[in-house]
C-alpha cells in the first residue's frame, strides 16, 4: 500500500519537474528575459529576472498543489492582473518575434503555395483545440 503511494509521489514529482523544465526552457528559448532586460536597459540585473520567474513558477505550483488561499481583495487582484498581463504580453511579443522564422523559412525553401496552407492549418488546429477544451466535459473543471 505504501509502496503504491510512494510510486505515485515519485511519478507525480517527476512529471512536474519535466513539465516545469519544459516551460522554463520555452521561456529561455524565445528570449523573454534577455529581451526584457535589453529593452529596459537593466542587463546587470538579469539574475533578478531569472530568479523572479523561477520563484513565481515554484510559488504558483505550490499554490495549485496546496490549495492555498491568499485574500488580496479587489486592489490586490487588479495589481496581480496588471503584472500577469505584462508577463503574458512580453511572452506574446517574444513569441511573435520568434515567428519571424516563418517568412525566412518560406524564402529559403522557396515555398510559395504551401506556406498559406501551413498557417491556416495552425489556426484551425488552435481553434479546434480550444473548442474541444471548452465544449467537451472533463477538459475543464472548476474547483
Amino acid at each position: 500500500m505504501y509502496l503504491q503511494y510512494l510510486l505515485l509521489i515519485i511519478i507525480g514529482f517527476s512529471g512536474g519537474v519535466i513539465i516545469s523544465g519544459g516551460v522554463f526552457a520555452f521561456i529561455a528559448i524565445i528570449g523573454v528575459v534577455p529581451r526584457l532586460a535589453q529593452k529596459t536597459k537593466t542587463q546587470k540585473h538579469i539574475c533578478v529576472y531569472e530568479d523572479a520567474i523561477m520563484l513565481g513558477g515554484i510559488f504558483g505550483s505550490l499554490v495549485m498543489i496546496l490549495d492555498f488561499k491568499l485574500i488580496i481583495g479587489g486592489i490586490g487582484g487588479a495589481i496581480y492582473g496588471f503584472f500577469s498581463g505584462i508577463f503574458i504580453g512580453s511572452l506574446a511579443v517574444s513569441l511573435a518575434e520568434i515567428l519571424d522564422v516563418l517568412p525566412i523559412l518560406s524564402r529559403r525553401l522557396s515555398l510559395k503555395v504551401g506556406m498559406a496552407y501551413f498557417i491556416v492549418s495552425l489556426a484551425v488546429g488552435k481553434l479546434l483545440g480550444s473548442l474541444l477544451y471548452f465544449i467537451i466535459p472533463g477538459f475543464y473543471s472548476l474547483k
